[in-house]
């Protein structure tokens, strides 16, 4: 039996009468046709709002058929939510008004706030003030509104959410953190046959957030998925905690964050610092989390229509059933590029598939039954389907192409989806976008049985593979622990080793680390050429020399190693070459002596290390190290603290990942010796994230068996 999780959030019951007010006020209300107090309340009035609509106006008697009131605190009855659609010099006088009324919730249209500059924020911190004060939320400012079209509720002034028709089907929720390209996903998920039960504008967040609303959503029993536009979270702690609970109640959070250049990186003294991007960092964060990053829009859309489908792939191997051989092999190549495995049917697979097929069709993968199905005999997509239902090397099957005039009163279409519906396959189709000749009669017939139907420009097999990714997620999050979340050690209080606003050398650095249980290269600092060679004999040769300073976090960049240094004589001439090149390239650089190391053996070099987010904290990376560090870059981040199932999936997510599982006749390494260091650092950071900054661990050398830490740089903040 799968376990499931036991931290529950509260439901975020504060947000209700924004979604769900039995009255609402609309203050700045007009009868100017060009005003946006006009065209709220027709977008109320339009969308048939189930509640009591008061427009708030000082002179006017009516508008729209509806009495006017000349305040809040005129109206019959205590409103819930206040839309407050006047200019920026009057927003506060409103709100003040509202709160003293009583009004739980409002919306704040008017522009001109954080987003103009210092004086913005200040006028923006009164408007939060204002709310904290009369227990009120708020939405925006600079925001285009928020619906709820399961009520009525067009809390919203843009024609664009008010003039598009509403589908049936109404069970996924879209957050927006801009409005405009908000307003044009909502427009695109219409036309694609999604419509958006909620949909908000958060605008410039004074009150309520992006994770507020993505909490609202998880804990609403009319919503299946949780979605949304990112350009920056606020409370990553918060949305962390929320995934976990998405996860537990298998409602997947689908975001599309923008923002994927290489603009939030930073040079820095470590390797870590360098290579962690704002972007890597979010796409690490998405991967722990299990949500599931949308590419674009069209992945917002495609992905939720696969996801009502209520049936999770079982897997990755999938069947592709075709009648153009092109077109086939076009989508194989499609989905291995996307983490999807076409895989070779078995030989009594084919030959059931053969017998109720043209001898001229193919029953491989991709099964082409020719232009005999598109045109002559459709009966032929049954063929395949009946087989592979069975198959249990199978998990998904694709049709892209499927009659088009089949319809829900077809016997053969009725069929097919009793088929479907009485197996574990995930089936789906996908037409060629063909304006007039793409989309079936039995569209609605099909997504109504659980078969969803998604043309080929909004990039189905893309959403395909994030959705086997979110169902592996899920199945993770429910397996029984296989192992602590927390490193369990036995370690004294070693912030005396860590002073502040300090690069610490790599011998500091080591006793750090020893600390925590990870093993480093044997080493003695020596400050003479005697006390040198002394070393050296005592720890046998071969030897490796490096110069240690907390000045010279980059040895190589002032000629400051030497490997595999033999005898009494080579010691003595190294410790004057690295002492000397030391003081040439850094004069005043701290030079607390040469460093004299055990030669390790050849092994495979990893990196791990630690940084610090702005807006996650202390994130942990792991890659490859050595030149695949410096040139390839193939490292993986994740936000700290980790669990051991984190540490497994930092390690698989490499593209170099087989290195590390033993190429051309080299053995396996030692996996296990890398999780315990990513949790002991992951352990080390939890202990002292008020003062490391950055952990730079490379190379890591990973054997066989065991693992050693050859260099290490730890910067305090």
């Amino acid at each position: 039996m799968m376990k499931m999780m036991n931290e529950v959030l509260p439901s975020n019951i504060e947000l209700d009468p924004l979604f769900n007010p039995k009255r609402v006020a609309v203050l700045g209300a007009s009868e100017n046709t060009n005003k946006i107090g006009y065209l709220q309340l027709k977008a109320l009035l339009d969308a048939g709002f189930e509640g009591e609509i008061y427009p708030i106006h000082p002179t006017s008697k009516e508008i729209g058929e509806l009495p006017c009131y000349a305040s809040v605190g005129d109206t019959p009855e205590q409103v819930d939510l206040a839309i407050l659609c006047v200019g920026i010099h009057q927003v506060e006088k409103c709100l003040i008004d509202c709160g003293k009324s009583g009004v739980k919730a409002a919306i704040v249209f008017a522009s001109g706030y954080s987003e103009i500059g210092e004086e913005g924020i200040v006028a923006q911190n009164r408007l939060k003030e204002i709310a904290e004060q009369y227990h009120m939320r708020l939405i925006g400012p600079n925001c285009v509104g928020l619906l709820n079209t399961t009520n009525g509720l067009m809390g919203t002034f843009s024609p664009g959410l008010t003039n598009v028709p509403l589908g049936r089907k109404r069970e996924v929720g879209f957050v927006t953190q801009s409005g405009a390209f908000g307003v044009l996903t909502y427009i695109a998920a219409a036309q694609h046959g999604l419509t958006f039960n909620y949909f908000v504008s958060v605008g410039n967040e004074v009150d309520v957030s992006f994770s507020d609303v993505i909490e609202y959503m998880l804990h609403d029993s009319k919503t299946k998925v949780a979605s949304g536009y990112l350009e920056g979270e606020k409370n990553a702690a918060k949305l962390r905690k929320l995934a976990k609970f998405a996860l537990q109640i298998n409602k997947p959070i689908v975001i599309m964050k923008s923002g994927r250049s290489s603009a939030g990186s930073r040079a820095a003294a470590s390797h870590t610092g360098s290579l962690a991007g704002a972007d890597k960092v979010y796409d690490g964060f998405f991967k722990q989390a299990g949500i599931v990053r949308a590419d674009d829009y069209d992945d917002i859309l495609s992905f939720s229509k696969l996801f009502l489908a209520n049936k999770l792939p079982t897997g990755k191997n999938t069947v592709i059933v075709t009648s153009s051989g092109g077109r086939g092999i076009n989508e194989a190549d499609r989905c291995e590029s996307y983490g999807l495995n076409i895989h070779a049917l078995s030989d009594k697979v084919r030959k059931e598939i053969e017998k109720n097929i043209p001898d001229f069709a193919s029953a491989s993968n991709p099964v082409d039954l020719t232009a005999a199905a598109s045109i002559t005999n459709p009966e032929l997509y049954l063929a395949p389907l009946k087989v592979l239902v069975n198959d249990p090397d199978t998990d998904i099957i694709l049709f892209p192409e499927f009659p088009i005039h089949w319809d829900e009163n077809t016997p053969l279409l009725q069929e097919f989806v009793e088929i479907c519906k009485n197996s574990d396959k995930f089936v789906m189709i996908s037409n060629f976008p063909l304006k007039g000749m793409s989309i079936p009669k039995g569209v609605q017939y099909l997504e109504d049985n659980g078969i969803p139907f998604i043309l080929g420009d909004m990039n189905p097999i893309r959403s395909l593979a994030k959705l086997v990714d979110y169902a592996e997620a899920y199945r993770k999050a429910h397996k029984i622990s296989d192992g602590p979340a927390r490193t369990e050690l036995d370690v004294s209080n070693i912030r005396h080793l860590l002073p502040a606003n300090q690069t610490l050398s790599e011998s500091q650095s080591s006793e750090i680390l020893s600390a925590y249980g990870i093993r480093t290269a044997k080493r003695i600092t020596a400050k003479t050429e005697d006390a040198a060679v002394q070393a050296a004999n005592n720890m046998g040769y071969p030897v490796v020399m490096k110069i240690d300073s907390p000045d010279i976090p980059h040895k190589t960049e002032v000629n400051g190693i030497r490997l595999n240094v033999q005898n009494g004589q080579e010691v003595r001439q190294a410790f004057k070459e690295i002492y000397g090149s030391a003081k040439e390239h850094c004069p005043t650089a701290d030079l607390h002596g040469i460093s004299v190391q055990e030669m390790l053996p050849e092994g495979v070099e990893v990196i791990v290390g630690v940084t610090s987010d702005p807006t996650f904290g202390p994130v942990i990376m792991f890659g490859l190290g050595g030149v695949f560090v410096e040139v390839f870059k193939d490292v993986s981040f994740r936000v700290a603290p980790i669990t051991r199932q984190d540490a497994i999936d930092k390690m698989e997510s490499l593209k170099g990942y087989q290195i590390l599982q033993g190429v051309r006749n080299k053995k396996p390494v030692d996996q296990e010796a890398i999780i315990d260091v990513l949790l002991k650092v992951s352990r080390l950071i939890e202990d002292y994230s008020d003062i490391i900054q950055e952990i730079d661990i490379n190379p890591l050398i990973v054997y066989e068996d065991g693992i050693v830490a050859a260099d290490a740089l730890i910067i305090t903040k």
